[in-house]
């Protein structure tokens, strides 16, 4: 089990399921509403539901993904789809509140910044320094460090900030009470 350092956007994610459960109840509504003795509004309908409840079911697990967490020794990184990037804790420095583009959709928004929180990885950790394919609208990742964008996870506060760096080195001290225990 993952200890979560980081979620999600909730409330984004709670918003973003209004139209596909609307759409779903409509597609039911079509299947299995009162027959009006066309076959193909009724199968159209079931598609609409299927599909529309597919969609509620990716947005369900993205509930419960979080951006950031921690197991085994690795930071759980979910700035793309599939699995997250497991990074040694190790080479995780430290924790940092920034400012950067929102990249939020439309004209009006083309120019805003978001709160971010960077993630400084240790300098030796080459291999780690640039990761391909993170979503530009989640963050960035590059030289040596992983930008999170706040759009899309829960609000960053320096709070936030000073529990993540205390985690970390209670993690990392931890770590290394076991590698210096015989």
């Amino acid at each position: 089990m993952s200890e979560v350092w980081l979620l999600n956007n909730l409330r984004a994610l709670w918003f973003s399921m209004v139209l596909p459960i609307l759409l779903a109840g409509l597609g039911l509504l079509l299947a299995f509403g009162p027959d009006n003795g066309r076959l193909w509004v009724r199968v159209a309908g079931a598609a609409l539901a299927v599909c529309a409840l597919f969609a509620v079911a990716q947005l369900v697990l993205q509930l419960r993904r979080p951006r950031l967490s921690y197991r085994d020794g690795f930071m759980l990184v979910n700035l793309r789809p599939g699995a997250p990037i497991r990074v040694p804790i190790e080479i995780v420095e430290g924790f940092l509140l920034g400012q950067g583009p929102s990249f939020l959709p439309g004209r009006n928004y083309r120019g805003t910044e978001t709160t971010t929180l960077v993630i400084r990885l240790a300098d030796a950790a080459t291999d780690w320094a640039d990761v391909a394919g993170i979503k530009p609208d989640l963050g960035k990742w590059c030289g040596g460090y992983i930008t999170i964008r706040g759009t899309w996870c829960e609000p960053l506060s320096v709070s936030l900030v000073n529990r993540l760096n205390q985690r970390l080195a209670e993690v990392q001290a931890d770590l290394q009470a076991v590698k210096v225990a015989p």
